[in-house]
């Protein structure tokens, strides 16, 4: 695997919400990193938390793996400990890229993504919610 693709979720109200952020120039994502050389994707999963939303969990397990089309990068997408005590929505400063202020906010599962979110995302959120499905959540 290539990347590593934290899911964090977590029920209000009778509904499951997944944790988004929106990025200042690339729309709402879901966190993601490269996995390093002699990393795992768990632990990848859990420092890529860390680094983008300033929040410590444990991975898991693998949900899936996950390529949107062939010759572009594998991702891992692990499930993450299940919280329900994280704020409703939180700025945190992440820096990649020279670095960017995310903003990070609770997503409804059963909700399809915005024109806001970065298409590769959206796609990938399409997935989470087929995978879940299939294992039951």
């Amino acid at each position: 695997m290539d990347k590593a693709c934290p899911v964090v979720l977590r029920n209000r109200d009778g509904r499951t919400e997944i944790l988004v952020f929106r990025h200042p120039l690339a729309g709402v994502q879901l966190a993601k990193g490269t996995v390093e050389p002699g990393e795992t994707g768990l632990s990848a999963a859990e420092r890529e938390l860390w680094e983008e939303a300033g929040v410590r969990l444990k991975a898991d397990r693998l949900l899936l793996e996950w390529q949107r089309r062939q010759g572009e990068p594998v991702w891992g997408i692990y499930l993450m400990e299940t919280v329900n005590d994280l704020p409703n929505q939180w700025e945190h400063f992440c820096e990649d890229d020279g670095g960017h202020v995310f903003q990070f906010f609770w997503h409804s599962l059963s909700q399809e993504p915005s024109v806001q979110w970065h298409a590769v995302f959206a796609d990938a959120l399409r997935m989470v919610r087929e995978a879940l499905v299939r294992a039951g959540k």
